[in-house]
């Protein structure tokens, strides 16, 4: 008996079709026609032997095996780009050198940096984590290739804006909170400066309701103690968060709606390194399936 062995281009078209949630848009992205891309749709059903997707009002959504083949084609993409980039790269040396926000330790560090070191094992990459203001120092120090950051201005001249992501009331226990109305809502929160402190501290403000600064903390690790702790509520995006905290949802809180953040991958040179190129491009890949 025969195997069936998948076209790694169709799996590309498949798995780009649905994260960008539509075929129109995969077309556009992969440079090929719509229709060709339906074909190759069509191509994969084939070979699956069963309907991977299905009507759902206007959309189409997964089927049970659609989201399984999602799956393992996204393990194959990465594996056969892993792949290529090993061969293209293995002669790449050095360090490359990248920041980022606690935020970004536990969901982009482990899966990027893995798959960067078995790539090219000759790189060395240095990591420092620190607060957005001491990113933006030393990249315009030249102290850093790369850094993953929340947007601010001014922005530095060489960044890629990824996507918007939601500020949320963060608590740690089923709300309502320990505290009763009419009193002062306790803030966890990071040393100043911090943007997400200060706009916690705005939005209530402007929404006229008493605060006060419960616990502050030098570190991301001790503010998420001190939630978990009960000592009160902080505010981040829910990028990171830990499964012991929730971001609170508007409509169960009298807490004022949080804007928007921008994240964004900056580097300190406008033409980078071979090496920065492709950690730039890993992160940039991680981001945009989280």
């Amino acid at each position: 008996m025969s195997r069936l062995t998948f076209d790694l281009d169709v799996m590309r078209s498949f798995v780009a079709g649905i994260e960008l949630g539509s075929f129109a848009k995969a077309a556009d992205r992969l440079g090929r026609s719509t229709s060709a891309v339906s074909a190759q749709l069509k191509k994969l059903q084939d070979q699956a032997g069963t309907p991977l997707l299905r009507k759902a009002g206007r959309g189409m959504v997964l089927t049970e095996a659609g989201e399984l083949m999602l799956a393992y084609a996204r393990r194959l993409l990465e594996l056969n780009d892993e792949a290529a980039s090993a061969v293209r790269g293995a002669q790449l040396e050095g360090r490359v050198r990248l920041g980022m926000q606690e935020d970004f330790g536990e969901s982009v560090l482990p899966e990027v940096l893995g798959r960067f070191k078995r790539a090219h094992p000759r790189l060395r990459v240095e990591v420092h984590i620190a607060r957005n203001a001491a990113l933006m120092q030393a990249l315009e120090g030249d102290r850093l290739d790369l850094a993953l950051a929340w947007e601010t201005e001014p922005r530095p001249l060489h960044g890629r804006h990824i996507r918007m992501l939601p500020m949320r009331w963060i608590d740690g226990d089923a709300w309502p909170p320990a505290y009763a109305d009419g009193e002062p809502v306790p803030l966890v929160v990071l040393e100043a400066p911090c943007l997400m402190r200060s706009a916690a501290i705005d939005a209530l403000d402007r929404a006229g309701i008493a605060w006060r600064i419960a616990f502050t903390s030098a570190s991301l690790a001790g503010t998420w103690a001190a939630v978990k702790a009960g000592l009160g509520i902080s505010v981040r995006t829910p990028l990171g968060l830990p499964s012991e905290l929730r971001a609170l949802d508007a409509g169960e809180t009298k807490l004022p709606a949080l804007p928007q953040l921008g994240l964004a991958l900056y580097r300190s040179e406008a033409e980078p390194a071979p090496a920065v190129a492709r950690l730039e491009a890993l992160i940039l890949q991680q981001l945009e399936v989280a």
